[in-house]
């Protein structure tokens, strides 16, 4: 029997703002790899691994190249302009790309298969938590790019249709940890919570900065002001540092304390081919995941044509270390687990709320629209004829 070869590329900053998370991406991405051997002797996979350093220029140039040399399937990204910016490429050339990350929703693409949470797995159980644990009064932070700006508006839109209000918003370039004024301000306008969009070392900044500033003014910042957020994750809770780490909220769909079968089996396997870390997280997950549907998709499809490849995925149900997995055929997002997790001093979560089953993604919120949310009122619609 002849035997099948794909190759595939994986693209993530390993250097640069936010190379922590997209380290642990890239780790997670390549132990699904090596994991392939379980498909059959007949099936090996070759990752051709690129690092666009965090120059958004170079994601389309290196998805470019990845193509052209003729690679069809390609896991990557961290960061929403990331995606935005090769989409159109893949498009163009019809190939497939993987996207492992969280991310703010509202886009469609025959070409993006996505393996993240959507905003109805992660925005709204969060609003819905803090409203009903902590107040209705939000300040939000972000870095200064599209992820941000629309999870704030989410945010925002979410909040208001519940009774809830959002103070203000400040922005800093990705990268900037000179956020003393962000804090200041911060702590003048004294809100319930703060809502964190920012990422990479502008957040572990902020962490620091806003933790110190409140121990100043005799504040208990985790339980006075808890800052809240979508992206936080353990690689992350790391670079923080003891003196910050703990009392912090973060809405995901993993985290590397979920204690179950297929959890113990990746984190042990994990720790074990990268005892240099970084952690793993959700965006690790996320990508291991994407290359474990990938597989079986290919597998299944007998080929890497993106159109049976597309077909073999949403036929796929897998075990994930944080439940049943799969990709809705309709939009080609996963359902996903919604949970929400507190930072401990140990930079790992306590889970403390946590849905029952994998959530429906719904990346427009065409079913779980905030506008409506306190509306007991249903439209007055009518026949016209």
């Amino acid at each position: 029997m002849s035997s099948t070869h794909h190759r595939i590329g994986v693209m993530f900053s390993t250097t640069g703002p936010y190379a922590v998370v997209a380290r642990s991406m890239l780790n997670g991405a390549l132990l699904a790899c090596r994991e392939s051997a379980a498909l059959g002797a007949d099936f090996t996979i070759e990752p051709v691994v690129v690092n666009p350093g965090g120059d958004l220029n170079r994601y389309a140039e290196l998805s470019q190249e990845l193509i052209a040399s003729g690679i069809r399937h390609v896991v990557g990204c961290y960061t929403s302009s990331s995606r935005k910016e090769v989409i159109p490429c893949f498009e163009k050339h019809d190939a497939l790309l993987w996207y492992p990350s969280h991310y703010e929703g509202f886009e469609s693409s025959n070409n993006v298969i996505y393996t993240g949470a959507s905003p109805n797995q992660h925005v709204l159980p969060l609003v819905a938590h803090m409203l009903a644990n902590v107040g209705p009064r939000a300040f939000c932070v972000g870095s200064n790019y599209i992820w941000a700006w629309e999870n704030n508006r989410i945010f925002r839109e979410a909040m208001t249709a519940q009774g809830g209000q959002v103070l203000a918003e400040r922005y800093a370039a990705i990268g900037d940890t000179e956020l003393q004024q962000v804090v200041e301000a911060i702590l003048e306008a004294r809100p319930n919570f703060v809502f964190n969009n920012l990422i990479g070392t502008s957040a572990y900044a902020f962490f620091r900065l806003f933790r110190a500033a409140c121990k100043e003014r005799g504040i208990d910042q985790a339980k006075s002001i808890p800052v809240a957020s979508c992206t936080l994750s353990e690689p992350e809770l790391e670079e923080i540092g003891e003196e910050a780490v703990d009392g912090h909220l973060s809405s995901s769909v993993y985290f590397s304390t979920l204690d179950n079968p297929a959890n113990a089996v990746f984190t042990g396997t994990y720790d074990a081919a990268f005892p240099e870390g970084p952690s793993t997280s959700a965006d690790a997950e996320a990508s291991y995941i994407a290359v474990k549907l990938l597989l079986r998709a290919l597998h299944d499809a007998g080929t890497d044509e993106v159109a049976a490849v597309k077909q073999a995925v949403t036929r796929q149900r897998l075990q994930a270390p944080q439940g049943d997995v799969w990709i809705d055929p309709q939009t080609l997002h996963a359902w996903l687990t919604p949970r929400i997790g507190r930072s401990t001093e140990k930079a790992r979560f306590d889970i403390i709320v946590e849905e029952p089953a994998p959530v429906r993604p719904d990346p427009y919120l065409v079913t779980s629209s905030p506008r409506y949310a306190v509306s007991s009122r249903t439209p007055n619609l009518r026949v016209v004829r």
